[in-house]
């Protein structure tokens, strides 16, 4: 299990990157391995795993909305705080009693008693990019970096569910639909275990994934011939079979093979199959069919999803940073709200439909909220949500001191709220949860115990994957099946 040998990972993740180094430079030219060489490095030292002790192979989808959602016009609404902070939203009753959000949010309103909504989120940074890298990284710096320091809770769950073996399933492990990709990353752990990243708009008619089930037989052969490796590698041979990595680059050309012609592979990422009702269900649009791609390859088998509300459907700039100088903050919120509200709800009701509750949890944040008091500034530019250059307008800003996010499945109990904010909106006041505890409980279900794993950094130095916070005691499967 994964926790009973940190130590063990410890000491060999730096034999495995030097192994895996040597084989990226020794692949180098070889553009036609390239896709068994991405396989190829995303493994590291195979442990033997506790087949009697195994459970049910557990996944997260996360759903992130990129510059951070105002928590006051969603989830955390202060109706009775003057109208410098409330905003011009009405609040509608949920089906759980005492939880109200605002207007926006009809459809989560009335499937409620199917997620948790922790209330009292914080963290210290305010910037997108430390604040990111607080969540989903852990790293406790508040200073704006360009890359990250740390591996991201996605690509650290990638390499570790990696140590277990090979993979039964054809599908990766970790795939990102337009998943977040500006301020994290894998770090350290090196690109092999950063995601499949599948970018586009699976709304469209002629969507289609690259290098993913290849139906053409002659195509095919051709590709099989193309990365035949044994004979292209003689004399690299040689050098690798003292370490026995020759099986294994049989593995992984396999694996590449499989992925591009496996009927498998080419269904999970096939929205067609999906009947039209489904789909509308979850909006004809890029983020309802994110979020419909998300559950069709975690059903498949994908450990890890990822996905980034982003683009067109935000409004003028593209992304949830409701900054005055970028979007008019009330009008962005009403411009996104129903494809936002109707693709969450769909996907967490699919999630309970299809028998996934136990297996998956989805969790759905940004990296902080906004400002609870409005300001205003002039737009700088006219777009969707935004006035004309020039036009003053309401905003609101970065906000880490207090935000929401949403927790649905995982076994947890659902149909409350966690925690709270002070009347303004301002603060978290109880149950005040960090990156830690957040990225704690995420690996949790997951099944690693964040507090005993040390992963070698590119110094050699032991690094915890969390080194604060606890997993959040509501947000766990109370009963482990």
């Amino acid at each position: 299990m994964i926790q009973s040998h940190s130590q063990k990972r410890a000491v060999d993740h730096a034999a495995s990157m030097r192994r895996r180094n040597f084989m990226r430079m020794g692949l180098t030219g070889f553009t036609s391995v390239s896709l068994p060489g991405v396989l190829r490095l995303r493994a590291a030292s195979p442990l033997e795993s506790d087949d009697a002790n195994r459970k049910e192979r557990t996944a997260v989808i996360m759903v992130w909305q990129p510059g951070g959602c105002s928590h006051i016009d969603t989830y955390d609404p202060k109706p009775m705080a003057t109208s410098e902070y409330r905003g011009p939203f009405g609040t509608i009753p949920t089906k759980v009693a005492g939880m109200h959000f605002t207007e926006l949010l009809p459809r989560q309103a009335a499937i409620a008693d199917k997620f948790t909504i922790l209330r009292s989120m914080y963290q210290s940074a305010g910037g997108h990019p430390a604040g990111s890298m607080q969540l989903l990284s852990g790293d406790s710096d508040t200073r704006d970096k360009p890359k990250p320091r740390l591996p991201d809770w996605m690509s650290v769950a990638n390499y570790l569910r990696s140590l277990d073996g090979p993979r039964d399933n054809p599908l990766p492990a970790y795939v990102g639909v337009n998943p977040p990709a500006t301020y994290n990353g894998p770090a350290y752990l090196g690109d092999a275990y950063a995601p499949f990243a599948v970018n586009g708009d699976p709304n469209l008619p002629n969507f289609v994934v690259p290098n993913i089930g290849l139906s053409d037989q002659a195509e095919v052969d051709r590709l099989m011939r193309r990365t035949s490796l044994r004979e292209r590698l003689d004399t690299l041979q040689r050098a690798v079979d003292a370490k026995g990595e020759m099986e294994a680059l049989d593995q992984f050309e396999s694996q590449a093979l499989t992925l591009l012609t496996n009927p498998k592979t080419k269904e999970a990422f096939d929205l067609s199959r999906e009947s039209d009702q489904v789909r509308d269900r979850y909006g004809r649009n890029t983020w309802g069919q994110q979020l419909l791609l998300a559950r069709r390859l975690v059903e498949a088998g994908v450990d890890v999803l990822t996905t980034s509300l982003r683009g067109p459907l935000c409004g003028r700039v593209s992304n949830w940073d409701d900054h005055a100088v970028n979007h008019h903050v009330f009008d962005a919120l009403r411009f996104r709200a129903e494809a936002y509200d109707q693709a969450v709800s769909a996907l967490i009701e699919d999630i309970y439909e299809r028998g996934l509750d136990k297996r998956v949890l989805v969790v759905v944040t940004g990296e902080f909220g906004r400002t609870p008091k409005i300001n205003y500034q002039p737009s700088t530019g006219a777009g969707n949500a935004s006035a004309a250059a020039g036009t003053k307008q309401p905003g609101r800003d970065h906000w880490p001191r207090a935000f929401s996010n949403l927790w649905a499945g995982g076994g947890i109990e659902t149909g409350r709220f966690i925690g709270a904010t002070d009347k303004r909106g301002e603060d978290a006041i109880d149950r005040r949860c960090g990156p830690g505890d957040f990225l704690a409980t995420i690996y949790h279900h997951l099944g690693i115990d964040a507090s005993k794993i040390l992963i070698e950094d590119f110094n050699g130095r032991p690094t915890p994957i969390v080194d604060h916070g606890r997993p959040i005691p509501e947000l766990i499967a109370s009963v482990t099946s």
